[in-house]
């Protein structure tokens, strides 16, 4: 239940249009609805102001469909990372009315409109196309958390002056997610062109010694520009819901 559907149950018990036995059935999912094989968060939307979001990988499809479902019977919109393409038919074939993402890896069940965040684009900035499955991560999820997105693809720094060909989009945005690979580079080029928070994100992109995305952390993780924030390796999803959490935090003043 989300701040504003449980404002609205209040009010309506404050008119006298429902009752308190009413208001309770209402009510009685929260904090949590046991499913015997998860305990699902229905109070994460009024502490976060996100529902919670399904982590598809280790997950059976059964189990899925079964979140999805306690969810959507909330009125809740469903985001659903890291589903592999076999385990997204299975659950298509339950909910034909998820959406599958194949790039990102990403299902939505969307049951009610998106609100927006109001603010300014998030752009996400990524060095080559083999880092493009972490940077739609980050699009869908924010798609999802209702920011708009600029995409600044195939910029790394082989080639820099594609990055400072883009420049003017960086200053109508209002956060940055840098995804990269190999040497990390990018995020710290970025971080010394603009103002806004940069958040970087490492992929696993790279040969030998580029150890699974190992090098790229410890590079954007002591990166030269001043204040640049590191997510974990391949986390578009973390990227985007910090970028989300800063766009909310901005809203409030």
């Amino acid at each position: 239940m989300d701040p504003k559907k449980l404002r609205e149950l209040l009010e309506q018990v404050g008119k006298g249009g429902l009752t308190i036995d009413d208001a309770r059935t209402g009510l009685r999912d929260l904090p949590f609805a046991d499913l015997g094989y998860a305990m699902v968060d229905h109070h994460r939307a009024l502490r976060q102001g996100v529902p919670e979001v399904i982590l598809g990988e280790g997950k059976t499809a059964d189990h899925i469909v079964g979140i999805t479902e306690e969810l959507a019977r909330r009125d809740v919109n469903t985001l659903i990372t890291r589903l592999d393409p076999a385990k997204a038919e299975a659950v298509r074939e339950r909910l034909p009315a998820v959406r599958y993402h194949a790039v990102s890896r990403i299902a939505t069940l969307e049951v009610r409109p998106i609100p927006s965040l109001g603010r300014s684009p998030v752009a996400v900035i990524c060095a080559g196309t083999s880092d493009a499955p972490v940077a739609e991560e980050a699009c869908e999820t924010l798609r999802m958390l209702g920011a708009s997105v600029e995409r600044v693809y195939d910029v790394g720094v082989a080639g820099v002056h594609r990055l400072l060909a883009r420049r003017a989009v960086f200053e109508r945005c209002s956060v940055a997610i840098v995804v990269a690979g190999m040497e990390g580079a990018l995020p710290s080029a970025v971080g010394g062109m603009v103002s806004i928070p940069v958040i970087a994100v490492p992929t696993s992109v790279g040969y030998g010694a580029a150890l699974g995305g190992l090098a790229a952390l410890a590079s954007m993780l002591t990166s030269c520009a001043s204040g640049v924030t590191v997510c974990n390796i391949d986390n578009g999803f973390g990227a985007a819901f910090a970028a989300a959490r800063i766009l909310q935090s901005a809203s409030r003043y």
